[in-house]
């Protein structure tokens, strides 16, 4: 596969509550309209590569078919959330690349040909470049959600960027059940949980203020931070951040995107070429 020298950017983008971003859930409204603006934040990319808060391994997994099937993993949403469809190919080849660097930076990984794309990937992706004609690879986390460990990862997936891969993260900047129940039918403009925009001003800071050592560092101390663990009493949804600031290497982030959703801050960076385009389009709280 040819790829083309432009070094891509990477961003992390929030996912929302199981398929609700593509049905039209008033709560998710503004995120609806950011994901479908992500395309203009980013160069066209040669293929994807998705970290996804929906699958933890022992080792770094990386789904390796050339067709994968969804996986519906959410419960008690209407009968058309089990039907929707997002039929982009695999690529066993940039499977197969992602193997060689995870082994370059000490890495164990493995190939999985038969594990659905869970929703993590094919929900944004079904908004963010709906034609589903650019080949997609999913990888896992790693069971115990090490901050450093998911850095390396995404440190060694680096090299992708200038072959004209877009790595994605996708989960989110908040991720706490108990506050979403509380809210279910809190209006996407209104912010009820104040731990989660202090723990929002810290992801900020790190993602924006810093780059290289210094961002990982801040990102590795999450749990410390104001309304840390308040806002990931698990973290897995915070980990493909990790993920994406780690390929990000030295390049700055950016706001993409930053809106209450259900009662919380939630936010998306965008890491390296794509900040300018994000600063151009001023995808943020005021505009979405």
């Amino acid at each position: 596969m040819a790829y083309t020298s432009t070094r891509m950017p990477t961003i992390f983008v929030p996912h929302g509550g199981g398929p609700l971003p593509v049905l039209g859930d008033p709560t998710h409204a503004s995120l609806n309209k950011f994901l479908k603006s992500v395309h203009t934040l980013v160069p066209k990319p040669k293929a994807i590569v998705v970290a996804t808060a929906h699958w933890e391994e022992q080792v770094p997994t990386i789904s390796s078919a050339d067709k994968h099937k969804l996986l519906y993993d959410y419960y008690g949403f209407p009968a058309e959330s089990y039907s929707l469809k997002y039929d982009a190919p695999g690529s066993s080849i940039i499977a197969k690349k992602i193997q060689q660097l995870y082994k370059s930076k000490g890495l164990e990984s493995k190939m999985d040909e038969q594990r659905g794309w869970d929703h993590g990937t094919f929900i944004p992706m079904m908004l963010m470049f709906p034609e589903a004609n650019i080949p997609v690879v999913q990888i896992s986390m790693v069971h115990g959600l090490d901050a450093a460990t998911h850095i390396k990862m995404g440190e060694a997936l680096s090299p992708l960027r200038d072959e004209g891969v877009l790595i994605i993260g996708s989960g989110m900047s908040f991720h706490n059940m108990g506050v979403f129940h509380q809210n279910w039918d809190t209006p996407g403009n209104k912010l009820n949980s104040h731990p989660s925009k202090a723990f929002d001003d810290y992801l900020q800071e790190a993602c924006v203020n810093s780059t290289g050592v210094e961002r990982a560092e801040k990102l590795m101390k999450w749990a410390n931070a104001p309304g840390g663990k308040m806002s990931h009493p698990r973290e897995e949804h915070l980990v493909p951040l990790f993920v994406v600031a780690g390929a990000a290497l030295e390049d700055p982030g950016k706001v993409a995107y930053s809106n209450p959703i259900m009662g919380a801050q939630i936010s998306s960076w965008v890491f390296g070429d794509g900040a300018t385009n994000a600063r151009k389009t001023g995808a943020s709280a005021s505009q979405l």
